[in-house]
């Protein structure tokens, strides 16, 4: 998938949707399925009362968010009202790669879900790099 293309739209929703799984799907085995269990969605940006409670004044500030309970604090007490959901932004993930013209859409893509899964497995700076070398 290449955009580079004066007369292509923007890559859609699906198109990053797609981007994210496949960068999911290449996680180190042990990984795998515990990031299976985890909801992808992509939406355009985030709802405004999402940026406000974040604090967040530009909705091209927030590419991803990690939505759940991580790993590391799980209990088997607990009783899940929605699955753990990583929220991409394509908006602002669109805005980054255009800004940085230094990566591919996928490598950008891979990086800001690597992050949001990082806050689900409770990994820390040398866990994240392990597994996405944009880290390092």
């Amino acid at each position: 998938m290449g955009w580079i293309d004066d007369d292509r739209e923007a890559p859609t929703l699906g198109e990053i949707q797609a981007l994210a799984e496949a960068a999911r799907d290449a996680l180190p085995g042990p990984f795998r399925p515990a990031a299976k269990a985890v909801a992808i969605r992509v939406e355009d940006f985030a709802e405004d009362g999402l940026l406000d409670e974040l604090d967040i004044e530009s909705p091209f500030e927030l590419s991803g968010l990690y939505d759940g309970i991580p790993l590391t604090e799980k209990s088997v007490m607990d009783s899940p009202h929605q699955p753990d959901t990583i929220w991409l932004f394509r908006r602002a993930i669109l805005d980054e790669w255009a800004e940085r013209g230094d990566v591919g859409l996928a490598e950008l893509v891979t990086h800001v879900l690597v992050h949001e899964f990082a806050h689900h497995f409770g990994w820390s700076d040398d866990d994240i790099a392990a597994v996405d070398r944009w880290w390092e």
